[in-house]
């Protein structure tokens, strides 16, 4: 269901040449979501009215400065009672958006900050992985890792992970003795 709204937003945003955008309403939006545990847990409840999730919304947006057919859109999700999915319509878009510019977006796990020649060239390394497309990565500090990395590309992920490898030895070392 919400690869279907969210095809119909990327059409209409398509057809009237709005993408970025509604992109960046969009992002506004999921920027918004993440920020607050209540907004998240209103969007998610059944227990509001179509009505009242509309008129909250409303307000939330304009505070925001969030117009247009994102906010439409928004709203369109509340009065059909589908708001408690916005968040995956939102993701279902951002696919189809970067889909269409030859945009893929990875998430890259590191026990310590990388330098900006390492973002780089890893990059480019993901490039030649994707065939040539252009790659946008989104690095994340996680120290429990110990070392290495940790790739998520779409549906691929790489383990490269000092953590990961050390408990396969753990493992191999227990099934031997």
């Amino acid at each position: 269901m919400a690869g279907r709204y969210a095809q119909a937003l990327f059409a209409l945003a398509q057809d009237s040449g709005a993408t970025d955008e509604i992109a960046a309403d969009l992002a506004k939006f999921s920027g918004l979501l993440g920020e607050s545990e209540d907004l998240r847990r209103f969007v998610k409840s059944p227990v509001f009215s179509a009505e009242e999730q509309v008129k909250a919304l409303s307000a939330i947006l304009d505070k925001a400065g969030i117009a247009g057919a994102a906010a439409k859109f928004i709203k369109l999700t509340a009065v059909k009672r589908r708001l408690f999915a916005i968040e995956d319509m939102i993701r279902d878009f951002n696919i189809l958006n970067d889909s269409a510019k030859g945009l893929s977006r990875a998430i890259v796990t590191v026990a310590e900050p990388l330098n900006p020649d390492h973002v780089e060239a890893l990059k480019a390394a993901l490039a030649n992985v994707t065939g040539g497309k252009s790659v946008e990565v989104d690095v994340k500090l996680d120290p429990s890792i110990i070392g290495g990395l940790i790739v998520q590309l779409g549906s691929r992920m790489i383990d490269g992970s000092l953590k990961t490898k050390l408990n396969s030895i753990r493992t191999r070392m227990k099934e031997v003795g």
